[in-house]
């Protein structure tokens, strides 16, 4: 059973750094195609933040470029967002999304970034 474990979330100062990590489990090395974050603040629909393709190829959205990093580990099954910089309108939840090679997709559970002084 694949199961995507996020860590990394909590209450910061406008300006602040956050770094997410998401854990994947139950996946062969290997099979990971995409792996991914995207956010949902209260009221709006979720959107893209970040995805890291096989080969390191990267998807930033335009709202947060420059401002985050995306990174993965395929032997440990992990992929890091680091944010910079930090906004208020930054504050969401934030999912992690794996897809693997058979088209399998999979989502966190999410971590909640909350940006506020």
């Amino acid at each position: 059973q694949v199961q995507l474990v996020e860590s990394g979330g909590g209450l910061v100062q406008p300006g602040g750094s956050l770094r997410l990590s998401c854990a994947a489990s139950g996946i062969i090395f290997g099979d990971i195609y995409v792996m991914g974050w995207y956010r949902q603040a209260p009221g709006k629909q979720r959107e893209l933040v970040a995805t890291i393709r096989s080969g390191g190829f990267t998807n930033i959205a335009d709202s947060v470029k420059g401002r985050v990093t995306i990174s993965r580990d395929d032997a440990e099954m992990t992929t890091w967002l680091q944010m910079n910089s930090l906004k208020p309108e930054d504050t969401a939840a934030y999912y992690c999304n794996l897809v693997l090679g058979n088209g399998g997709t999979y989502w966190g559970k999410g971590t909640l970034v909350t940006v506020s002084s």
